[in-house]
């Protein structure tokens, strides 16, 4: 176990192919710093860099996920210091980039949502590829509350996910989602009791961990890609990523292993 931060605020293990990234701010409810940001977008690089990490899980101790940014540590100048283009250039710096660090890594990203998810928070477990959550789990857009547009791409993310009619009700009222309300609209792959959250988290991310990697990290390019593509150019992608994935050692394992009847044995490579 390796830790970041002053007081171990980002937990960080790597066991059986798995980097699991864990915000550990209890006290806070998890609202995340600059320096977990940093932190936390760094390891996703590193995931995406290390043959040896085959899917990430990221989660939290106590009973927040994450309550969104740690506002009272949120620089932007005094009173009447602020120049125009400061506030969207720490968004973009900031909460876009850690966002964006979830969508490109190269590997599988599960969230193991095990409390509060608002804000800041909530776009990070939406951000990731498969979303599990306890059914103690809730989900806030909690920016109207606070008179704030949507940052860390929200207004990108949740009408993806469920429409934009949707979207805008989650956003126009901050109300609190369930866990279950929040499964049923597609915000979450699975709700599970509190106590099984890590267990089912771990058989995730070690079911990918096994998989063949370089086709998983392929597949989340072409499935992100699309919702932004015309149908020639998302066929164009599929095609080019078949052709690069075909020259792996995994999909020639996959082929052999069909052929002789077995089970494949992929190694991420």
């Amino acid at each position: 176990m390796t830790a970041a931060g002053g007081a171990a605020e980002v937990l960080h293990r790597v066991e059986d192919g798995v980097s699991w990234i864990t915000l550990n701010r209890p006290a806070a409810m998890n609202a995340i710093t600059w320096e977990q940001r940093e932190r936390i977008t760094a390891l996703l690089a590193d995931a995406s860099a290390d043959p040896q990490v085959r899917a990430v899980v990221i989660t939290a101790v106590g009973k927040g996920f994450c309550a969104g940014a740690d506002l009272r540590g949120a620089s932007g100048g005094a009173a009447g210091e602020r120049v125009v283009g400061d506030v969207a250039r720490m968004i973009r710096s900031g909460a876009q980039r850690f966002v964006a660090a979830v969508l490109d890594c190269e590997k599988p990203v599960i969230a193991a949502v095990n409390g509060t998810a608002a804000g800041l928070g909530a776009h990070l477990a939406l951000a990731c590829d498969l979303v599990l959550a306890s059914e103690d789990a809730r989900f806030i857009e909690v920016f109207v509350r606070r008179g704030l547009v949507p940052d860390g791409g929200g207004a990108y993310l949740l009408p993806r996910l469920v429409g934009p009619q949707r979207a805008k009700e989650l956003m126009f009222f901050g109300d609190a989602l369930s866990a279950t309300e929040a499964e049923r609209i597609g915000l979450v792959n699975r709700v599970v009791p509190a106590g099984e959250l890590e267990g089912v988290a771990r058989e995730w991310a070690e079911r990918l961990a096994r998989g063949p990697t370089r086709a998983i990290a392929l597949t989340k390019q072409l499935v992100n890609a699309s919702l932004e593509s015309d149908r020639a150019t998302a066929f164009a992608a599929e095609a080019t990523a078949q052709e690069l994935n075909m020259g792996t050692r995994d999909a020639q394992e996959g082929v052999a292993s069909f052929v002789a009847r077995r089970t494949p044995e992929y190694e991420g490579r």
